[in-house]
């Protein structure tokens, strides 16, 4: 014969109390029941509360079955019983001492935590003595992750109009001390602030997460050509290697640099020039590392500049800056070459 369990005296207390508490409010437990607010009751003649009643969204919310419910304190839920703010505002609660709902961090019965307004109110009998609290929970978990969301995203915002303004700062100053007349000045402001705001749109549409290096530079270089007709004169080979939105943004306007320097003195300036970007990952002493060599060919004879200019000083100490590793440009007589040496971020699988 299949074994019966016996029930403990606590469990039978509850059931009976239970089963009074039905009888005593049957049209207000069928609607407890049938609602798809979480609700419990309570009994007010216990200092702990214990619930004598529990519908099932409550169960559903909480993970718990009924029978491991009835009989529990109140708080059995908490999800830090050591929260003595929690628990004073649930005392509050049933001696009708709080103006307010309360918020509180609750545990199912699976370990995850879930917030919840609580709502307490006495059910009283023909003479008036409280006998039972009615309680109701409304999950506010979705919400206050959606808060977080929001704090966080603001937070990020924040962090990218700083990181911005910055760039923008340092594109004037840098270009104010451009040794040109004003209109020349103000060209080169426009240009990069053109190739910063392109940068932005990239790194929008990939809503600020990693972003794929072949994209970066093919939307870098897309306005001198890259898909018109310099588009068999540009040489692009690499894996698609994701960069952080700081490290993009620094690699774009590199690009963009190395791209109008091209255009005014470079491969780009006559119609037989190329440029050639490949990278690769290298493993070092301290650790793996990304070369990236921008190699022009087949344009006008290259010397030595006597002086550096605004988009050497951004490529070699700007853009080493932001990497963290170091950035050369060479001038051999063939054409511009620029190397980049730097630790290596992740890499795209589907790349």
């Amino acid at each position: 014969m299949p074994k019966i369990a016996k029930k403990s005296a606590e469990q039978k207390d509850a059931e009976a109390e239970v089963e009074s508490f039905s009888e005593d409010l049957g049209p207000f437990v069928v609607a407890a029941e049938t609602t798809r607010m979480a609700m419990v009751f309570t009994d007010a003649k216990e200092p702990d509360h214990p619930i004598v009643f529990a519908n099932d969204s409550f169960l559903d919310l909480t993970g718990y079955g009924r029978e491991e419910v009835l009989g529990q304190n109140f708080n059995f839920l908490l999800a830090h019983v050591s929260d003595a703010a929690a628990m004073a505002d649930i005392r509050a609660n049933f001696a009708k001492h709080s103006d307010h709902d309360s918020e509180i961090l609750y545990r199912r019965k699976d370990g995850s935590e879930f917030w919840a307004a609580i709502f307490i109110s006495p059910v009283t009998d023909e003479a008036g003595k409280i006998v039972q609290h009615f309680a109701s929970f409304v999950d506010l978990t979705k919400h206050k992750e959606e808060l977080a969301n929001s704090k966080k995203l603001i937070e990020e915002l924040n962090h990218r109009v700083k990181n911005t303004l910055s760039t923008v700062q340092s594109i004037v100053w840098q270009a104010l001390r451009m040794d040109s007349d004003s209109k020349t000045i103000q060209e080169a402001i426009e240009s990069r602030l053109q190739a910063l705001s392109r940068s932005h749109n990239l790194l929008t549409r990939q809503n600020w997460k990693d972003t794929g290096l072949f994209d970066v530079i093919t939307d870098a270089l897309e306005p001198f050509g890259i898909t018109g007709g310099r588009a068999e004169r540009i040489i692009i080979k690499g894996g698609n290697v994701l960069f952080s939105p700081k490290i993009a943004l620094a690699l774009s306007i590199a690009v963009h640099e190395l791209a109008t320097n091209a255009v005014k003195y470079g491969a780009f300036s006559n119609e037989t020039g190329s440029v050639s970007i490949g990278w690769e990952i290298k493993e070092a002493l301290d650790g793996r590392r990304l070369h990236l060599k921008w190699q022009e060919k087949n344009g006008p004879v290259v010397a030595q500049p006597l002086r550096r200019g605004f988009g050497s000083r951004m490529i070699e100490t700007g853009l080493a800056h932001e990497v963290g590793g170091t950035v050369r440009l060479e001038y051999p007589t063939e054409g511009l070459l620029c190397t980049m040496n730097f630790p290596a971020p992740s890499v795209d699988p589907n790349g």
